[in-house]
């Protein structure tokens, strides 16, 4: 996969708009790829509030308020963490929504995790009730291809939580 995947993000952002309600980032393995996708499209800035490029779990600690006794527990490439990141997303951008990447891309493992292990979480209020949504991922291809496929599973989960 090389393009990014703009049609997703376009959806997301009409059905967020037009349910008045706005998005943020928490992205490590991403690097900010996620949020570039979204800030592409033109008038994102009514939806999309920022995100946080949380690549070291210092930064996951500080900015996100992931506690480092979960980052010891579970690592950082982790349901429990891409969670906490997606929230710590939430409360400190103020949004309505949260997208959350964290993984190994490559080109080999990273402290016994294998490269295109991704975790994606998404957290957020709708309609006062709390979603949470994570799913690990196994992606194939070079660093880069992960990065994207991840950022394509995050937008197709996010669709699809969406429509319900």
């Amino acid at each position: 996969m090389s393009a990014m995947p703009f049609d997703q993000a376009r959806e997301i952002l009409t059905t967020l708009r037009s349910a008045n309600q706005t998005l943020a980032t928490a992205e490590s393995i991403t690097g900010g790829l996620l949020s570039g996708a979204l800030t592409d499209i033109p008038g994102s800035s009514d939806v999309f509030l920022g995100g946080v490029i949380a690549y070291s779990p210092v930064i996951k600690s500080k900015l996100l308020g992931v506690d480092s006794a979960l980052i010891r527990a579970h690592g950082v490439v982790s349901k429990e963490v891409s969670l906490a990141m997606a929230a710590g997303a939430c409360s400190w951008l103020g949004s309505d929504w949260a997208i959350a990447t964290t993984g190994v891309a490559g080109p080999g493992d990273s402290d016994g995790v294998a490269a295109g292990t991704v975790w994606i979480a998404i957290v957020g209020r709708s309609g006062g009730s709390l979603t949470e949504f994570s799913e690990q991922l196994s992606l194939a291809g070079n660093r880069h291809e992960v990065r994207v496929s991840a950022i394509a599973c995050a937008f197709d989960a996010f669709t699809r939580i969406l429509r319900g």
